[in-house]
């Protein structure tokens, strides 16, 4: 009786905030994906890269939606294969991936169905030039070189595309083929 007590006060929107880790085991694979994010790192860059080209925040109007939600939602949504309109829904219904964003806490407010719309993630997206793409594709791999997730010597990255099972020989292919037998 107590469970169903405090879900209707959470639903209600006057109870208290239910905390999305409880709800996200450790061994969840969005959880452990979005914890080897430097997400403090990333976001500070894309801040500061939309500080300089972008005029300052209005006081009026909507709350602006975090970068750190934004910036998950989409690279989240390249890792699962979804659409905007796929992984904005799945923001207001899966905590793990509530979890991804950096959402802790949560309590269904009633204007929940425009938290984040798909045109506000294309329109992120739109904002990340090559060169702040660039910027955080250096942060993410000092990150995981400095977490000794990665080593230098094996930080290779082929940009041609090919479909997935393809014996296309590449550059990095040769490559790892030549560092493995010196």
């Amino acid at each position: 009786m107590r469970l169903v007590r405090y879900l209707q006060h959470w639903v209600s929107g006057i109870g208290p905030r239910l905390h999305v880790a409880d709800f996200v085991p450790d061994s969840h694979p969005i959880r452990q994906w979005a914890d080897t994010f430097p997400w403090a790192a990333l976001v500070a860059a894309i801040e500061h890269r939309f500080a300089q080209r972008l005029p300052k925040r209005s006081a009026r109007g909507r709350a602006p939606v975090p970068i750190r939600v934004l910036l998950a939602l989409e690279l989240l949504k390249h890792e699962v294969g979804a659409s905007d309109e796929d992984i904005c829904h799945r923001l207001r219904t899966d905590f793990a991936v509530m979890y991804a964003c950096g959402l802790r806490q949560y309590q269904a407010p009633r204007s929940q169905a425009h938290f984040v719309l798909p045109e506000t993630l294309s329109e992120f997206r739109g904002r990340i030039d090559e060169a702040l793409m660039d910027e955080l594709m250096a942060i993410q791999a000092a990150a995981a070189m400095d977490e000794g997730l990665v080593s230098p010597a094996h930080l290779v990255v082929d940009t041609f595309p090919a479909e997935q099972g393809s014996q296309r020989v590449t550059d990095a292919t040769t490559l790892y083929k030549a560092q493995k037998n010196p």
